[in-house]
């Protein structure tokens, strides 16, 4: 008896030993006991579900022509890869939500003239935006078309002025071997875009064509809200996934710890979302053709030999119209057809990895036109149903802003895969 009760207080003072132990560990910034445990008190991650996006989950993808083409088959031969997890705007971007990137952009400049600035912990000068803007004081009157410049005498903005600058690192030539002793601010790249989309592109686009009215009101009217924003060349669209990642971080709790960036997909990436977990099809939803059982077009392209408003949309439609794919995209084909992060190389599949492919060119103004091309996907409201194929290729210039060309973000997931939580 004696020895069971003696027994039993040794292990309750072990049990209130290791307690201790356990305390000391978790109160101490540092590992007081000898033993490896890592970094304490480290910020938690738990990921996180942004808004107006959806998850797909890593996975393997036959990439290349969908359809029987013969000749792109030639070209580009089929290839198998791998996909990490990744978030996707379940939707293009629309109108109203570019739109509050050029109001940003638009009270950034007020504020600037206005004075309008404070300085962080580090001596940092930055805007306080929680100083109210009126934009009738003359103090601002810079901002607005003046004399002759001025229609019918009323004040309008001058829309050119809206410039975003920001800065990246260019991670590709930070990696090279040769470069190991470069200086860290020779790989910070630095870059100024006028950020307004170019309107005019409903009249450059069509010859012979009256689209007068769309250049005057798609951007602005709120019967275009909620349709996909065009007139964006591919650094307009970079510099938007910038503001993004900038508007997100800036508004997270001061402790946590910041996401991955927000920015275009790639080629594959953007490939690998649209067939919605449909290895080869064709299309996103997975069928060969591009009408359903009754007959109905399932995506807003040009029918036939021109029949426009068969499916519903003469133009572009809403850019949460048809039904999603079995991720929960919207319009991955039809409506417009979107950049990727990719460069353009007509046999690129034969020169990229198998684990997350691209193939990537930060083309400078003086570089050759064919530096220049960056790949476009998933046709548009003004493209035959070939283009509309997920497996099928083409390009524009990354400096070309068209009718026709939009965009949507993506995410990296910080993780193995989301299906692991």
């Amino acid at each position: 008896m004696e020895n069971r009760s003696g027994a039993m207080k040794s292990n309750i003072i072990s049990f209130f030993g290791f307690l201790l132990v356990i305390l000391v560990l978790s109160s101490c910034g540092r590992d007081e006991s000898g033993q490896l445990v890592g970094v304490l008190e480290r910020p938690k991650w738990t990921g996180l579900n942004p808004y107006g996006m959806v998850y797909v989950p890593s996975g393997t993808l036959h990439i290349g022509q969908s359809d029987q083409d013969v000749f792109q088959t030639y070209t580009q031969k089929p290839k198998s890869i791998s996909i990490q997890g990744f978030f996707m705007d379940d939707t293009e971007i629309t109108n109203n939500e570019y739109r509050q990137f050029v109001h940003w952009v638009r009270d950034s400049i007020a504020h600037g003239i206005m004075g309008d600035y404070t300085e962080d912990s580090y001596g940092n000068e930055k805007i306080d935006w929680e100083f109210d803007l009126d934009y009738a004081d003359e103090t601002l009157s810079e901002m607005y078309y003046e004399g002759d410049m001025m229609l019918n005498g009323k004040r309008e903005l001058d829309t050119r002025q809206f410039d975003y600058e920001y800065q990246w690192v260019d991670w590709k030539k930070a990696a090279q071997r040769s470069n190991k002793d470069v200086v860290r601010s020779n790989l910070i790249e630095k870059e100024t875009i006028p950020i307004f989309p170019d309107t005019l592109v409903w009249i450059r686009d069509f010859a012979y064509s009256y689209n007068e009215p769309y250049t005057r009101n798609y951007f602005w009217h709120p019967a275009f809200d909620d349709y996909p924003v065009v007139g964006i060349d591919w650094k307009q669209a970079q510099a938007f996934c910038h503001w993004r990642t900038k508007l997100w971080d800036n508004f997270r709790a001061e402790n946590e710890p910041n996401t991955e960036k927000f920015r275009l997909p790639t080629e594959s990436e953007w490939e690998y979302a649209a067939r919605g977990g449909r290895d080869m099809a064709p299309y996103p939803w997975g069928g060969y053709y591009v009408r359903n059982a009754k007959g109905c077009l399932l995506a807003n392209f040009k029918p036939g030999r021109g029949n426009y408003p068969e499916d519903g949309g003469l133009y572009t439609v809403k850019a949460d119209a048809y039904f999603a794919n079995d991720y929960g995209l919207y319009n991955m084909s039809g409506n417009v057809a979107e950049w990727t992060d990719s460069a353009y190389h007509p046999n690129a599949y034969q020169h990229v990895h198998d684990l997350n492919p691209d193939l990537k060119y930060n083309a400078k103004t003086d570089d050759p036109e064919n530096f220049k091309r960056k790949v476009v996907r998933g046709g548009s409201w003004k493209d035959i149903s070939y283009f509309l194929q997920t497996g099928t290729r083409h390009w524009e210039y990354q400096d070309t802003t068209k009718s026709y060309i939009g965009f949507r973000c993506a995410l990296t997931f910080l993780g193995r895969s989301i299906n692991d939580f």
